[in-house]
């Protein structure tokens, strides 16, 4: 089987996770700059089977979209016209930073750790994943 990968873009850092190859646990893979995130994909899928790609869908609390909606879309068609043969798929992404924070405090991370942005990122990545993992079953 091929991995799943997710995505957790944002303006500046672009968290990464990814499952095994079962498709049974999904772990962080990475944090790169965002400027640099289509090249590391193209990369990775390159080593790596990946099955499809999952990425975060911005959104407030209300349902509205949030300003980084459209960056994401401009990425996903941009991904869709490039490697059309690895489908990515929106995934409301909504408290994920939240969840991420929690637990890294449940984990018992310092506060000095919990403040590293990329790590936030790469944890949220993995949070989306898992969310979409269990929706599937």
């Amino acid at each position: 089987m091929a991995r799943i990968l997710s995505i957790d873009y944002g303006k500046k850092r672009t968290g990464l996770a990814v499952t095994d190859p079962l498709q049974i646990i999904a772990g962080g893979l990475a944090t790169v700059a965002t400027s640099e995130l289509f090249d590391y994909l193209q990369q990775y899928v390159a080593r790596e089977p990946v099955e499809r790609i999952v990425i975060g869908e911005p959104r407030q609390p209300n349902g509205q979209p949030s300003e980084n909606l459209q960056r994401v879309q401009q990425f996903v068609n941009r991904w869709r016209k490039a490697m059309p043969q690895i489908p990515i798929e929106y995934y409301d992404e909504r408290f994920t930073s939240v969840l991420a924070h929690q637990a890294m405090i449940d984990g018992g991370l310092r506060k000095k750790a919990r403040q590293d942005k990329a790590l936030v990122d790469e944890i949220s990545a993995t949070i989306i994943l898992q969310d979409y993992m269990r929706s599937r079953k």
